[in-house]
């Protein structure tokens, strides 16, 4: 018998979307980052439930607000060249 190598598996967890509503299975790796709703394009911050509890949510900074409406401008552009 060969020893067989996987790659690491992904490992995902489900968060509603807080826009839309629906269950979404989020890449653990994305904790904590800004994330888009594949169904309404709702944006919003990957977060288990545990992590939230009790903390203030955080103002976005200006570089913060930027890089969220880049990701935004790149997926819609990512959109646009699917449908073509």
């Amino acid at each position: 018998m060969h020893a067989h190598h996987d790659r690491p598996r992904n490992v995902f967890y489900h968060q509603g979307c807080p826009v839309c509503g629906r269950t979404l299975e989020v890449n653990v790796s994305l904790l904590g980052r800004l994330v888009y709703c594949q169904h309404c394009g709702g944006g919003f911050i990957a977060m288990d439930a545990s992590m939230g509890r009790g903390l203030p949510s955080p103002r976005p900074s200006t570089v913060d607000k930027a890089e969220e409406l880049l990701e935004r401008a790149a997926m819609m552009l990512g959109r646009t060249a699917d449908v073509r």
